[in-house]
């Protein structure tokens, strides 16, 4: 469907990155900013970012 254009080393860092902002938002005050970790975490979860395609980066090492 996509064509992967995120790296094992991004994905590692994305899928922490939206787990520790979606933990903020479960357990933090109030932190509904937080729920944008969902982003960054389907990211990761899928291998592809739209702004990655969009600035034409890549970090897959495939082309």
């Amino acid at each position: 469907m996509f064509t992967q254009n995120v790296g094992l080393i991004d994905r590692v860092v994305r899928a922490a990155a939206g787990i520790f902002l979606i933990a903020l938002a479960v357990f933090g005050e109030g932190m509904a900013w937080g729920w944008i970790g969902v982003v960054p975490l389907a990211t990761a979860a899928v291998s592809f970012c739209p702004a990655y395609r969009l600035l034409g980066l890549n970090t897959c090492g495939r082309q």
